[in-house]
């Protein structure tokens, strides 16, 4: 048994192309739009930003008639892009995080969020057990016995593991993968739910912002409010103007703006 800790990496997030931007902004008027944005490090905003104005033909007074009066600060730009709750400009805008040594009870919960969002999890049908990585929360850390019974079970059931790669001769010359798979994913039948494993999570803001404030609510499980937590941290980071209306309360993360 193998004790970690759940890891969340930002793999891939917006990158926009600025040339093509001015290409068809030139095309309506409205490329002195880009000269206010601050390229590079909030690609997230400045996409949505330009989806927003894209609706109404915003980007400048007068490219629409009907349009008189622009907001030209992005954040406050935001901000009624949330109030109003425009959400689907929103939903441009993906990020893709790998989510390491979280468990299958986790796994299992997120998977329950299906719009706007991709899942690839690591299979063990074809990934075979070495050891049995696993997280303690930390109140179980602190309960000795618990923790030597925990820790004796999980040894067992990683010695079967390894007691049926060699009982299967899974590591003998010329055995065909075709056999390796069918017997891991016998295997894995023995892995227990909380071990830990790995998956690329994407999801778009929209989705981003309503997963954040269920899995860190007060009576959400507690790895995933964990891991929910450290998520919400790193989209204040990516994108303030989309996530700055948060409020952390007793861990749990609740929005100025909801429904958006």
């Amino acid at each position: 048994m193998r004790s970690v800790e759940p890891e969340v990496f930002i793999v891939a997030r917006p990158e926009l192309d600025y040339d093509e931007l001015a290409r068809y902004l030139r095309e309506i008027g409205g490329d002195s739009w880009l000269d206010r944005l601050e390229r590079g490090d909030f690609d997230a905003q400045n996409l949505a930003e330009f989806a927003g104005r894209l609706c109404y033909r915003s980007f400048e007074p007068g490219l629409n008639p009907n349009v008189t009066r622009i907001r030209t600060d992005q954040t406050q730009y935001l901000q009624n892009i949330l109030a109003s709750a425009h959400g689907s400009v929103l939903e441009h805008i993906n990020f893709s995080f790998v989510l390491h040594n979280v468990s299958r009870v986790f796994t299992h919960e997120l998977v329950r969020h299906r719009p706007g969002v991709a899942i690839s999890q690591e299979s063990l049908r074809f990934v075979r057990l070495s050891d049995l990585p696993f997280w303690f929360p930390d109140w179980a850390k602190e309960d000795a016995e618990l923790m030597k019974r925990a820790t004796a079970v999980l040894d067992q059931l990683e010695e079967f593991q390894t007691w049926m790669a060699g009982h299967f001769g899974l590591d003998e010359e010329g055995v065909k993968f075709a056999e390796k798979k069918h017997h891991t994913s016998f295997m894995r039948r023995f892995a227990p739910e909380g071990l830990a494993t790995g998956l690329v999570w994407t999801a778009n803001v929209r989705a981003l912002r309503h997963t954040i404030e269920s899995r860190t609510a007060v009576g959400a499980e507690e790895e995933i409010r964990l891991v929910f937590q450290r998520i919400g941290e790193l989209m204040k980071q990516e994108a303030p103007a989309l996530f700055g209306d948060y409020v952390v309360e007793d861990g749990a993360w609740v929005p100025g703006w909801r429904k958006v």
